[in-house]
């Protein structure tokens, strides 16, 4: 496997024993909840008891996400993360013990009061399970980590109910000591593993816990929207929650109702979700060439809409024939239309998703990160909550009480998807408008892997993971920045000639990256000096600038001599006693590609020849910008560009 891919890191030490710890957690919690599932069959209790069950359960193992988030985002934030997370597998071997009694007594209480207590340790190992990931992953890798952990966790999820389902049916009266026995084995092995989790530094050490939860709680809420592309980003998982909850909710019933299956059917169809969710989560590392590409975010949430809606026109009304299993479902006319509904569903799922973690974990301060997660389960919470009663509230005819009856919108499963389909829509248009940045970098994430084929070298290497820097690289075409966002996992502020800056489409990406136009000393000097103050501003604040020091794009393909702006630029830095390092780039292959000076307009417009080209970005190694110098840079360039233009 070549070490540029996310399954390198199933080899590395660094994340293999997170990764796999994890999986225990998600495997071992499933099958906690579904053997409790086996054990009321097992024990011959009443419809009334079960169903008094399956609403229970939930609401116990979400309650302590609302009371003790907060407090485990500050515990997250002030331990060492490997040590927490030891802690956290230490507590699953007694919550699991207590459930074992619960087995062998076959005592529900004792079982619920240790599902209640399995949430608890769940909210605790919540904040450290994303915020590791920095700490241990560079930021070109965050992406693909997170593609990791999302399939982990699907996959884990629904073997583990597979499993936990099967306990009972299997072992018949020996049900109760496997299921005690099978989870306090997973519970050990977690621990174990976690054992081998390196050394993962606090995020703020010197943090003075508050462990009153409610001001916590609002202020780790407050934490959460400080930022408002992580504000927004944290609603979109949110978002993804309600989704997952409303759809896998209605499973068991649609399953039976509208396809007409039996009891496997159901964990079919949840099959096909969790699978399609796995594979999207690990191809966003691919279709974002290793970056935080947010613009899959979009693609994802219109994908889910366009699926959902699909599969209600796929099967809108209940099946004619019942007590099917799967074999028997797939032989049936217009089925695997819906087996590509529900594994489109999943697969957009992850592309929504994953990005949306790679940018909370990019863009927040490390050491708010933790406690910034904690705000998110919080409303993660409550928007698991709201799913679960509007999913009900929506099928009800009337409501009755209090002595009045309101009328309900009765509606069937299929058209509670056709509704989800709408609102998913609806919420996705609500934050790009709140955001521009995703819709921006869709659009940019669309131009350049549709238009280019990129090859990358030395980026991971030579730009920093944090910091300051300057970018310089050849300018070859109007795309070349594009290109170039699309190559470094960090934001970049481009410098670029305003009248680029303002081109039609183009001008909205650029506005929305937040790039600085210029322009000359003769044209426009009040431009160009606010240009050169936002340039140190940005400098200033650790960002990444990039500038092209030609000043205009090539006009035979050659590099043109590089301008004294860049060593204006570096004289401020090194005045102000914050010099910062400076990344050559190369950009080649772009000359025969579209929007280069090659030839005339008209023979620029000729698609087949120019379509798909294959571009290579070059990053060198870093200069002191204390002797970096316009001339160097420029010889620097050269060298990486050869003779490719």
């Amino acid at each position: 496997m070549s070490s540029h891919s996310q399954f390198a890191l199933l080899k590395q030490r660094r994340f293999l024993p997170f990764f796999v710890t994890q999986c225990f957690g998600a495997f071992n919690d499933n099958v906690y909840r579904q053997a409790i599932i086996g054990l009321l069959f097992y024990l011959g209790v009443s419809t009334e008891e079960r169903t008094l069950y399956t609403n229970l359960a939930p609401a116990l193992f979400i309650l302590p996400y609302f009371l003790f988030s907060a407090t485990a985002g500050q515990i997250a934030e002030k331990l060492e993360k490997s040590r927490l997370i030891r802690i956290t597998t230490t507590m699953e071997i007694a919550i699991m013990s207590l459930a074992a009694i619960g087995f062998v007594t076959q005592n529900m209480v004792v079982l619920l009061v240790a599902l209640f207590c399995t949430g608890l340790q769940s909210t605790l190992f919540g904040p450290v399970k994303y915020s590791i990931l920095p700490s241990v992953l560079k930021p070109e890798e965050l992406t693909g980590g997170n593609g990791l952990v999302e399939m982990g966790t699907s996959i884990s999820i629904l073997v583990g109910m597979i499993f936990g389902g099967l306990i009972f049916k299997i072992a018949g009266d020996q049900g109760p000591v496997v299921a005690a026995t099978a989870i306090i084995v997973l519970a050990i092995s977690g621990n174990l593993v976690s054992r081998a989790i390196p050394r993962a530094e606090a995020g703020a050490p010197g943090l003075k816990i508050n462990w009153n939860p409610i001001p916590e709680s609002l202020a780790v809420l407050r934490l959460a929207k400080k930022q408002v592309a992580v504000r927004n980003a944290i609603l979109g998982v949110s978002w993804f929650w309600f989704i997952g909850t409303v759809l896998t909710s209605q499973l068991p019933t649609y399953a039976e109702i509208n396809l007409g299956g039996s009891e496997t059917l159901y964990i079919f169809a949840l099959a096909l979700f969790s699978i399609g969710t796995g594979v999207g989560s690990l191809l966003c590392e691919k279709l974002s060439a290793r970056t935080v590409e947010i613009g899959l975010v979009p693609l994802g949430a219109f994908g889910i809409s366009a699926f959902l809606l699909d599969l209600y026109f796929a099967r809108s009304g209940a099946a004619t024939t019942s007590g099917m299993e799967v074999m028997q479902f797939l032989r049936q006319p217009g089925s695997w239309r819906i087996v590509m509904d529900l594994v489109g569903i999943g697969l957009f799922t992850g592309f929504f998703v994953v990005p949306l973690f790679a940018l909370i974990q990019n863009r927040t301060p490390k050491d708010e990160l933790s406690r910034v997660i904690a705000g998110m389960n919080i409303q993660n919470a409550a928007f698991i909550v709201l799913a679960a009663v509007l999913g009900i509230l929506l099928q009800m005819k009337q409501l009755s009480a209090f002595g009045y009856t309101v009328p309900m919108p009765g509606l069937s499963i299929p058209q509670v998807f056709l509704a989800l389909a709408i609102a998913n829509v609806v919420v996705a248009i609500y934050i790009f408008t709140l955001v521009p940045e995703f819709l921006m970098r869709f659009l940019s994430w669309v131009f350049v892997r549709g238009l280019y084929r990129l090859r990358l070298h030395g980026i991971e290497k030579n730009v920093p993971d944090e910091g300051a820097a300057l970018l310089v690289c050849n300018h070859v075409s109007y795309m070349d920045a594009l290109i170039l966002s699309a190559s470094v996992p960090r934001p970049v502020r481009f410098v670029m000639y305003y009248k680029i800056f303002e081109i039609p489409v183009m001008s909205w990406i650029f506005r929305t990256a937040k790039a600085i136009p210029i322009a000359g000393a003769r044209e426009n000097p009040e431009m160009m000096r606010r240009a050169f103050e936002e340039i140190d501003a940005a400098l200033a604040d650790g960002q990444i600038v990039g500038i092209f020091p030609e000043g205009a794009l090539t006009r035979d393909g050659g590099i043109a001599p590089f301008k004294s702006g860049v060593e204006r630029v570096l004289e401020r830095a090194n005045e102000s006693g914050r010099p910062v390092p400076v990344v050559p780039m190369a950009l080649k292959g772009m000359w025969t590609s579209m929007w280069s000076h090659r030839d005339g307009r008209m023979r620029r417009m000729r698609l087949p020849r120019r379509f798909r080209a294959h571009v290579e970005v070059v990053a060198g190694e870093p200069i002191d910008g204390r002797t970096a110098s316009a001339g160097l840079l420029e010889a620097k360039v050269r060298e990486l560009r050869g003779g490719d233009a």
